[in-house]
């Protein structure tokens, strides 16, 4: 069996879980860290809200939010019509989770498992990038946002 490919990573915020979770799930946040498609809704993303992009090369990329538990756990499935096989929904998925510490919050990002796609390793390195960066955003969003 192939080598799990998920990549883990989080990052302490010193914010409260209630405002790190408007960061993830607020559009006009999510398009700071994230890239969300030109004309996106600004409605609060919740179980069931899709992001739908066109790739340029024909097909498309979705994000599904599958779970939604409030200042705990939200998780994302991805799909690309490009892949061969296509995982069950949510066996590649963007996972966040958050722990209050007193205050401020732990969070956590697993994305993953890559293994399950065809030539699933440059999806994983662009992952691990997109982690290192993103958590940086929403620390920064949700810090300044407490005020």
């Amino acid at each position: 069996m192939a080598e799990k490919l998920i990549v883990t990573d989080e990052i302490l915020i010193e914010a409260t879980p209630s405002t790190v979770w408007e960061v993830l799930i607020t559009p006009e946040y999510v398009a700071k860290w994230d890239a969300l498609p030109e004309g996106y809704p600004s409605e609060k993303m919740t179980k069931g809200s899709k992001v739908v992009w066109e790739n340029p090369n024909g097909g498309e990329t979705v994000t599904t939010i599958i779970k939604a538990e409030e200042e705990k756990e939200l998780k994302i499935a991805l799909s690309l019509s490009k892949w061969e096989v296509q995982p069950q929904e949510g066996d590649v998925a963007y996972l966040y989770q958050l722990e209050d510490l007193h205050g401020c919050t732990l969070l956590k990002i697993k994305i993953g498992d890559f293994s399950l796609i065809k030539d699933g390793q440059p999806y994983y390195d662009a992952s691990v990038e997109f982690a290192a960066e993103s958590k940086k955003v929403i620390k920064q969003l949700a810090e300044q946002h407490k005020g």
